[in-house]
């Protein structure tokens, strides 16, 4: 887990600078994304992903209730029911299992959070 910003236990992080060193990883420029945990609980996920323009992550699910916040760039959700834009500022909720993509249109960052029923 990274290191957030203070030792509070309430931490906070920076997403701007976090989003880039992601940027400058080799998963980056090797897959157009990369990813970092920012929280691991028994009953939660907080996660910062930062993609590449032009870069589409395939279709997955989420077995848990997912908010999808775009923190910078654009963002275009592929689901059953047709496209969501998520421009930078927007947040997404998606109920469980709901099919989708994630297509970057421009250079993006978002901050995945998943709830979760506890260890697997």
């Amino acid at each position: 887990m990274p290191t957030p910003e203070s030792s509070s236990p309430q931490p906070t992080f920076d997403l701007h600078s976090i989003a880039e060193e992601l940027r400058r990883a080799e998963p980056y420029g090797r897959d157009g994304h990369s990813a970092r945990t920012l929280m691991r609980a028994a009953d939660l996920r907080v996660l910062l992903i930062a993609i590449k323009g032009g870069t589409r992550i395939a279709e997955h699910h989420a077995n848990e209730t997912t908010s999808i916040h775009a923190i910078s760039g654009h963002l275009r959700l592929h689901v059953p029911d047709g496209t969501i834009e998520l421009p930078a500022g927007r947040l997404l909720l998606l109920e469980p299992g709901v099919n989708h993509d994630v297509e970057a249109a421009a250079d993006s960052a978002l901050v995945l959070t998943l709830g979760w029923r506890g260890e697997r």
